[in-house]
């Protein structure tokens, strides 16, 4: 007798235990709406944060192109005064 009452309990039980687990969040009560509003926010967050670093490295490597390009230029007018100075 005890057998069958331990059966009639513990099957419920893991019947209900697998249903939980197989249906997630949902079968506790939670919306699941939720999560998706998290993760759209993460998103965005995420995408804010790509587009600034992008915007960052633009930067630096715009200034370093510009400082590049005036070094060559001061450098090529240095040798057309050395080239274009009168001899004496």
């Amino acid at each position: 007798m005890r057998k069958l009452y331990l059966k009639l309990l513990l099957v419920p039980l893991a019947v209900t235990g697998i249903l939980l687990t197989l249906t997630g969040r949902n079968a506790l009560g939670q919306d699941t709406s939720q999560s998706a509003r998290q993760d759209m926010k993460a998103a965005g967050r995420n995408s804010k944060r790509a587009a600034k670093d992008t915007a960052r490295a633009t930067k630096k490597t715009a200034k370093k192109g510009v400082h590049a390009s005036a070094k060559a230029v001061d450098k090529g007018s240095r040798k057309v005064e050395r080239k274009t100075a009168p001899q004496s």
